[in-house]
């Protein structure tokens, strides 16, 4: 693997903290950090090998000795809001497109209170897990959620994450062929205009962005090619990124075929979306030669193990999308179709159901990886991801103290394969974010009473 050429020395004057000798550590890289990182300013200064220390005065230290130190984890697809109609009686069995068309009546009742009680709790909730970065598609602004991108924007702030927030949207509703119903559906005039005013007020630049924004059109059958193409001349414009549902179902490439009159990857092409500004939720059900064509083109994909198996959908070819080259990262999807967001045991998931494609001597290094660098990757975040010199100090620290480690030897191994869910610590740009497995000053018993009623309201008919 390459790694990141160092950092520039950090000035005398700045605060290093040593987070030294950890039990294990997983760099995404073929750098040792078994000594630990130093951390200044934000970023990571120095990689410490095995029994050295830092060549530059420290002025902090936090012990790591009973923790396995990683890159925090980078979530590529999400959908914040679902986490109100996680485990809904009527969808708990259905495969896509009914589990689409029996709740999109519910989500189209979504409040601003109820979606920033759902993205709070599921950013909570990715936090918890070592997730230090993390993208939402939201795509669905019935009247009254205009402003549903900057209500997201406020969570990850309150939170002191970093995401990418998608301006999704549907302009093809029931009436013309699509799937969602009208009430869900706007104009692509004001879907534009919106999409240009968020990058102009939120989107930051840099490898030390907190807070991104990227052009999302829900999914071929969703949206009209008109709109499609648009975003991807205003994606270019702004020079932002693209992202849509494709190949996620069978289902799927059949409305292309008889919509479009194309294959899903033909129909990407032609809109303009086959491109290394492009990332694609899920990715599923490509021919030899259309993984050949995304590779070529870079086109990211966001691999969603869990909900590809809650619905059924079938298994993503990941390793032949990474020898193609396609960046490939992990996302946990809406928690309407996983019903969880954790990070650590989507990583976990991801290593056994790829292991159940192409053997079992798929690495549990290479689960990680897809979890880190692969999902930076994918994000075009290229200064996350990984524990080296001059990337940014997001990191999450897991302690292997609970029953279920117990007897295990690999402190790496066991992340995944004695099902860690929860980081003891997660730091995002130097700062401390998880502490003793507790979010600083959260009140999580009054947010889950919130949320629950809130998802009791939603489903009930807005009652």
């Amino acid at each position: 693997m390459t790694t990141p050429s160092p950092a520039p020395a950090p000035a005398a004057s700045s605060n290093r903290l040593w987070i030294r000798n950890p039990l294990a550590a997983f760099t995404a890289n073929s750098l040792d950090a078994s000594g630990g990182i130093v951390v200044s300013d934000g970023v990571i200064t120095e990689v410490v090998a095995a029994g050295r220390q830092p060549s530059a005065p420290w002025t902090e230290t936090f012990d790591a000795g009973n923790h396995v130190l990683m890159p925090g984890l980078i979530n590529t697809h999400h959908h914040f809001y679902q986490t109100l109609t996680r485990a809904w009686g009527p969808v708990a069995n259905a495969p896509l497109f009914p589990w689409l068309q029996n709740l999109y009546p519910v989500w189209a009742r979504l409040t601003p209170k109820d979606l920033e009680l759902a993205a709070t709790v599921a950013l909570a909730e990715l936090l918890l897990s070592g997730c230090t970065t993390a993208a939402d598609h939201h795509y669905l602004f019935p009247a009254g959620l205009e402003d549903a991108i900057d209500i997201e924007v406020a969570a990850v702030r309150r939170l002191g994450m970093r995401a990418t927030l998608t301006r999704g949207s549907m302009t093809l509703g029931t009436d013309d062929g699509g799937l969602p119903p009208q009430s869900t559906v706007q104009d692509p005039e004001v879907v534009l205009a919106d999409s240009e005013r968020l990058v102009g007020q939120y989107h930051e630049r840099g490898s030390d962005a907190a807070i991104q924004i990227a052009l999302a059109p829900c999914s071929p059958f969703s949206v009209t090619k008109e709109i499609m193409a648009e975003s991807a001349a205003l994606a270019e414009r702004l020079d932002v990124r693209l992202h849509t549902h494709l190949a996620e179902t069978l289902d799927e490439e059949d409305f292309c075929r008889e919509m479009f009159g194309l294959r899903t990857v033909d129909y990407l092409d032609s809109v303009g979306w086959l491109t290394d500004r492009t990332w694609l939720g899920h990715g599923i059900h490509f021919s030899d030669d259309e993984i050949t064509r995304l590779g070529a083109a870079g086109t990211a994909v966001a691999h969603c193990p869990t909900s590809n198996m809650r619905l059924a959908s079938g298994t993503a070819r990941v390793l032949e999308l990474e020898a193609a080259g396609v960046p490939v990262g992990l996302g946990v999807d809406g928690s309407a179709s996983n019903d969880a967001s954790n990070m650590i045991l989507e990583a976990r998931q991801a290593l056994y159901l790829q292991r159940l494609r192409y053997g079992a001597d798929v690495p549990v290094e290479r689960a990680l990886g897809w979890a880190t660098r692969g999902s930076a990757a994918v994000l075009g975040r290229p200064g996350l991801g990984q524990l080296a010199p001059g990337m940014q100090a997001d990191l999450a620290l897991f302690t292997l103290d609970d029953l279920r480690f117990s007897g295990s030897h690999d402190p790496i191994a066991a992340l995944l394969l004695c099902a860690a869910d929860r980081a003891d610590r997660v730091m995002v740009g130097g700062q401390w974010r998880v502490v003793d497995g507790q979010i600083p000053g959260l009140d999580i018993a009054g947010l889950i009473a919130g949320h629950s009623a809130a998802a009791r309201r939603l489903v009930n008919g807005g009652r």
